[in-house]
């Protein structure tokens, strides 16, 4: 019995010592999980102002409902739909025929109303002599004084006919008011037109554009205060610099620059906002150059409203939110990850302005921000912040 008991005590350190084993060596198997390896860029510091963002539409500086001054049957149209012309350049004409035949007709009566002028100067003159010998009465002498004035009048009625006929027939080609991009023609050859009010065609001027958008109040305050305080350069608001970007701007940088040349003198009370215009150059040479902006264009306009201030740049993929508050993280040198808030302002040359606990210095992960937390220790890889900016563009 006893050997018995000492067999089992014997198998039972075995099995336990067999197990230890096991334990240590699959413990000695776990390795600690590999240090991450993250992407950092140091932010890029830059000079920026306040700036508000509005939306609106380009419209043209003219636009000219093309008419007829004289009524007749229409025998050319000169353009092609949808032309560049220039100012006073020919359109359409209208039958000048009938118009040339009055314009004869009132210079025949002046030449007519001239002779007799000159035949009653000279019996006038004949009749003053003969009433001052009595050999003529006064009153045939007043006759011819009376046919005289008679003649003076009804030549310069038939000069004005003469000047109406001209224009008349000078209407009859009808010419381009003002340099821009023409609509389609809205009546064909052969077709009656009628004075002041058949529309032949649309003309609307391009250099420069307009773009109009509407302003809140207190936006308007704040500008007006910039140029009272001198931080912004204008005499006025109607001179202050805008900027303005198309639907295919994309990065949001407003390519294109204009100044404010028009202030609507109220405040609409519905909406509390006030109808501001940007005038914009849009030079083009057709065809070798096309312009840019077309009226009816959505945009984008950008108005300064604060004083310049430093503000560091990152990519928008190193921000991230927590409960509604931005922050970017950082690499300390110490090698370890650390939390900072930040403020998000406007993009700018691809990237993102931020204020807050940043600095210049930091070095910013903008790649692999969700493997990593705070306190985390990690390896990085450098990169530039303004290349980031050229592979988001591009």
């Amino acid at each position: 019995m006893i050997r018995y008991a000492n067999a089992s005590v014997t198998m039972l350190f075995a099995l336990v010592g067999s197990t230890t084993f096991l334990g240590c060596e699959e413990a000695s198997s776990k390795k600690a999980p590999p240090t991450p390896t993250v992407v950092v860029a140091s932010p890029v510091p830059e000079e920026m102002a306040d700036q508000e963002e509005f939306t609106g539409r380009t419209d043209a500086v003219s636009k000219v409902n093309i008419r007829a001054r004289v009524s007749g049957y229409l025998v050319k149209v000169t353009f092609s739909d949808g032309d560049f012309v220039k100012k006073d350049a020919l359109l359409d004409e209208i039958d000048p025929r009938p118009f040339q035949a009055i314009l004869d007709q009132a210079l025949a009566l002046v030449e007519r109303l001239q002779a007799e002028k000159r035949l009653l100067e000279i019996q006038v003159a004949r009749y003053r002599k003969l009433a001052s010998t009595g050999a003529a009465s006064q009153q045939d002498y007043d006759e011819y004084l009376a046919k005289q004035a008679e003649n003076v009048g009804a030549l310069k009625a038939a000069q004005a006919q003469v000047v109406q006929a001209r224009l008349n027939l000078g209407f009859t080609r009808i010419t381009a008011p003002i340099d821009g991009k023409i609509s389609r023609t809205l009546l064909t050859v052969g077709n009656l037109v009628n004075a002041d009010s058949t529309d032949l065609t649309t003309v609307m001027s391009i250099d420069p554009m307009y773009a109009y958008f509407d302003v809140e109040e207190p936006t308007l305050l704040r500008l007006q205060k910039l140029i009272r305080t001198g931080v912004i350069k204008s005499r006025d608001v109607k001179h202050v610099p805008v900027r303005m970007g198309l639907a295919d701007d994309e990065h949001r940088e407003f390519p294109l620059q204009g100044t404010l040349d028009f202030v609507n003198n109220t405040v609409d009370p519905q909406t509390g906002t006030i109808l501001l215009r940007g005038s914009f150059a849009n030079p083009y040479s057709y065809p070798d150059r096309l312009p840019l902006l077309t009226p009816g264009l959505f945009v984008r306009v950008r108005l300064r409203v604060g004083p310049p201030r430093k503000v560091l740049l990152v990519t928008e993929r190193a921000i991230g939110t927590d409960q509604g508050q931005k922050y970017v993280c950082v690499v300390e040198p110490d090698g370890k990850v650390a939390y900072r808030r930040v403020r998000v302002g406007q993009p700018c040359h691809g990237l993102q302005a931020v204020e807050g606990e940043l600095k210049a210095t930091d070095k910013v992960i903008v790649s692999g921000l969700q493997r990593v937390r705070p306190g985390v220790e990690v390896k990085t890889e450098q990169v530039e912040m303004k290349t980031l900016a050229e592979k988001q563009r591009s």
